[in-house]
């Protein structure tokens, strides 16, 4: 998992630099067909991808955006009027039956379908009208770390290549990030908490607009690998209730950045701070918490590839603290078949 997490900077430098052709070609013959709105499909943390591609999808393109449910479809047999759709599959192995049957329906139903893969050669990319080959190279560690931010920059060069209209993207901002992944990659900070939480009983999770996937990675991280309870809610949903939770014995991580989205972030944390919790915030700007995982600032649509990585460190920190091997995680295969 280390390595994994490590070869994320040289992931995004490949995929700018290997995909980016294949990418835009795919984005300009969506621009052309002008879907009306656009259905994800994925499982797992490649979810959470797709969450961040929905974001994308409303605020970029100003096209409704949804995540399909696979059991509709495999469970109930349901066959949804899917014309003039944009279907996306978003899968590390491309090997799920329940995902491969949505898009073979959504296909077959008239609508435009595409798979977002690590596995070219995959049943899903082989179901889809289209794929993107992701290029993230071999994953050793079951928990998946450079798969998923490499589904979100493929997404994000996607997005951007449909709104340009013609697939060409401006790498200015999405050029540096190889470098930023790097530097946030730097320095201890992730590995002195898991210290601090070793014995830490459960946690929450939390972001709004783009750093709601974020906190859902991380929570899943979390239990993948330390067996952690850990609950992820948007800021707004965590008020409506959830907020009852949290006490200086329940930690909270705290995806807190740049734009709109972060600055709907203050009530969130001074009602945390109201509670007395444990707040550590991730991000670009810290927002006054005692503890902080600091992350460069940039544009609110790229901050989840970087966000992200301290997250990743301390799930593995934090499961070698409690004596956990995050390598493999008990009852988890790399490729979970659903159908």
């Amino acid at each position: 998992m280390a390595a994994d997490i490590a070869e994320q900077p040289e992931v995004y430098a490949r995929v700018l630099d290997e995909a980016a052709g294949p990418i835009a070609a795919v984005a300009a013959e969506i621009a052309r067909r002008r879907p009306r709105h656009i259905v994800f499909t994925a499982r797992g943390t490649s979810d959470h991808a797709a969450l961040y591609g929905a974001y994308l999808a409303e605020i970029r393109l100003g096209l409704p955006a949804a995540l399909a449910s696979p059991s509709a479809v495999t469970v109930y047999g349901a066959r949804p009027d899917l014309r003039d759709s944009l279907v996306i599959g978003v899968s590390q192995s491309g090997g799920s039956p329940d995902l491969r049957e949505v898009v073979r329906v959504a296909r077959e139903q008239g609508a435009l379908t595409l798979a977002i893969t690590n596995a070219p050669d995959s049943p899903l990319a082989e179901a889809a009208e289209r794929s993107i080959d992701i290029r993230a190279g071999h994953e050793r560690a079951v928990a998946a770390t450079k798969t998923y931010t490499a589904e979100l920059l493929a997404l994000l060069m996607l997005i951007e290549g449909i709104r340009s209209g013609d697939g060409t993207v401006d790498t200015s901002g999405i050029g540096a990030l190889p470098r930023l992944a790097a530097d946030t990659l730097a320095g201890d900070a992730p590995e002195d908490l898991a210290g601090r939480y070793r014995f830490a009983g459960r946690m929450i999770t939390t972001g709004r607009g783009y750093a709601y996937p974020t906190a859902r990675e991380a929570a899943l991280k979390l239990m993948e690998t330390s067996y952690l309870p850990a609950l992820a809610f948007s800021g707004a949903d965590l008020l409506h209730g959830p907020l009852a939770m949290a006490d200086p014995d329940v930690p909270v991580l705290a995806v807190v950045g740049g734009g709109p989205a972060g600055e709907s972030m203050r009530e969130v944390l001074a009602r945390l701070a109201d509670r007395r919790a444990d707040v550590v915030t991730i991000g670009s700007r810290p927002k006054g918490s005692a503890h902080h995982l600091a992350t460069p600032d940039v544009d609110e649509r790229y901050a989840p590839l970087l966000d992200i990585l301290p997250l990743q460190r301390l799930a593995l920190s934090l499961a070698l603290a409690r004596g956990e091997n995050p390598d493999r995680p008990r009852g988890l295969k790399k490729v979970t078949a659903t159908r």
